[in-house]
């Protein structure tokens, strides 16, 4: 019979792609993993790592299993959302993942109806890119996720996540002048960090104009990055939900574009009763919401 717990480490390292994430996303030690990998490929009776150096790549029969795996582990957490519904109340921790636009606007109303709904449920928030949301859900440090797509940034389809739209904005852009995108090829631009979905949002809108944008600043807060638009440092894409507070002297012309969050979870857990609340709580506050 293959272990599930060393499945599991084959699947973090179908996603993750090197042992060290891996270790760190599960909090093993680098050597635990490869004990672990060595055993089940024991286990296993077939050779599931390619290793090149440093380097290991999953082969064909650890793809296929990694296939099951995925099956195997949503079954197991529908089977603990069914233990879970007949408890008469609401217990235990719930933990929830989202961008800081969403923290302010969808997330806070969902955590105060929880709260009075469900007293005993203990509530922990992470402020987190989107970007990094999967990961954090497979590694089950998180239950539930607000995640992103741009409609220049597509998300790939995650065999291990389940996901249900949630709400949509209209991307602006934030300039000093209303001016259309393709005119500010010369101009410095503001965009988040390198490696999130915003700033490679920032990248392919511009060009898909046919410009490569120079980015002079780099900020993650959209209060921030209008700041700097208002101080003509430079100009932004900036969605619906970052420009409540929109400093004086900053136009902002909707584009063509929309930034589309969905709530995210671990396949079979979504009937879990804590997740279930979760799921209704952030929809509600989500239709609540001005322009959500």
């Amino acid at each position: 019979m293959l272990d599930v717990r060393k499945l599991r480490l084959l699947r973090e390292l179908s996603y993750r792609e090197t042992i060290a994430a891996v270790a760190e996303a599960l909090a093993y030690t680098p050597s635990a993993v490869s004990q672990q990998l060595a055993a089940l490929e024991r286990e296993a009776g077939v050779p599931l790592l390619t290793r090149t150096g440093r380097r290991v790549s999953l082969t064909p029969a650890a793809l296929a299993l990694v296939q099951h795996t995925e099956r195997v582990l949503a079954v197991l957490e529908q089977a603990t959302a069914e233990l879970a519904t007949t408890r008469d109340e609401l217990t235990g921790t719930l933990r929830i993942g989202a961008f800081p636009t969403a923290v302010r606007t969808i997330l806070s109303p969902a955590l105060v109806a929880l709260s009075t709904a469900h007293p005993r449920l203990e509530l922990r928030v992470t402020e987190l890119d989107p970007a990094l949301a999967p990961d954090a859900l497979r590694a089950e440090v998180l239950d539930v996720a607000l995640i992103q797509e741009y409609d220049y940034v597509p998300v790939p389809v995650d065999p291990a996540l389940h996901s249900e739209p949630l709400f949509e904005e209209i991307v602006h852009l934030a300039a000093r002048a209303a001016e259309p995108l393709s005119a500010h090829r010369e101009s410095p631009w503001i965009a988040s960090t390198p490696g999130t979905l915003c700033h490679t949002m920032t990248v392919r809108a511009c060009e898909a104009a046919g410009f490569t944008p120079r980015i002079r600043h780099h900020a993650d807060d959209f209060g921030t990055v209008l700041a700097l638009v208002a101080a003509d440092q430079g100009v932004a894409l900036v969605p619906e939900f970052g420009t409540r507070e929109c400093p004086a002297g900053v136009t902002l012309a909707p584009l063509p574009m929309r930034r589309r969050t969905h709530l995210a979870y671990r396949r079979g857990t979504g009937d879990h009763p804590v997740v279930r609340a979760a799921r209704s709580a952030l929809r509600e506050s989500a239709g609540r919401a001005p322009g959500g």
